[in-house]
């Protein structure tokens, strides 16, 4: 599967705006946090959750992957998890109340859906995030930003789903907010592949860069070797 396609014109746009194709080749490997977004039961399980992705399920190999390499390099891992909040108006004036009932069931802290998915390779040494909004680094959505800032982290891989809500919200609040910001391609998911590249193109032309799992692991090994 092709999980990000980019034609030639969208690349000789980010060339002639950035003066290449890849603005974050130079990967410092100890100052890169991997990020992953919602890869919870609510969005992954049929049983318990109440909008599911079953593309999601697909990245968990590339995700545990890329984790293990950040970990290796220098880096930490950050598993970030939606998380209800009863304060958010706007969302709830904008689904159903069935749809806002089974959202609270499945996002809810206790709950089954609120969970990691159990594949994920979770690590002693990894942090957890709550989040209340569908961006990580909106201000006051989560403390996320204080966390990297804290630990001298400046870039972040954005992984997880959905690529065009939850992500690509993240990934650009991220970018606005002074984080070098990578969404790895094929580690995020979307409910189909036209909203999936659709979204990294619009992230890709403005915003940051995009890479594909073995391109990441790439820049980070590396760059370990290098200075070895």
């Amino acid at each position: 599967m092709n999980w990000f396609e980019v034609s030639e014109d969208v690349i000789d746009r980010v060339v002639a705006r950035r003066g290449t194709p890849h603005c974050y080749d130079d990967i410092d490997p100890a100052r890169t946090a991997l990020i992953v977004v919602d890869l919870q039961n609510g969005f992954m399980d049929e049983a318990v959750g109440h909008a599911v992705c079953p593309m999601a399920r697909d990245i968990v190999p590339n995700v545990n992957r890329l984790a293990s390499a950040v970990r290796a390099s220098g880096g930490a891992v950050f598993w970030v998890r939606n998380t209800y909040d009863d304060g958010w108006l706007t969302l709830a004036g904008m689904v159903t109340e069935a749809a806002r009932k089974r959202r609270i069931a499945s996002m809810s802290e206790g709950t089954k859906g609120h969970e990691l998915w159990p594949l994920l390779d979770v690590q002693p040494d990894d942090e957890t995030v709550r989040k209340y909004r569908f961006s990580a680094f909106l201000p006051g959505a989560s403390d996320l930003p204080d966390r990297l800032r804290a630990r001298g982290f400046d870039t972040v891989l954005i992984t997880g789903t959905v690529t065009n809500v939850c992500c690509e919200s993240s990934a650009r609040d991220a970018m606005m907010t002074n984080f070098k910001t990578i969404m790895v391609s094929d580690a995020n998911a979307a409910a189909n592949m036209e909203e999936h590249n659709a979204s990294l193109r619009a992230f890709y032309l403005t915003f940051g860069d995009v890479m594909d799992t073995e391109y990441v692991i790439g820049r980070l090994t590396r760059v370990v070797a290098k200075a070895a």
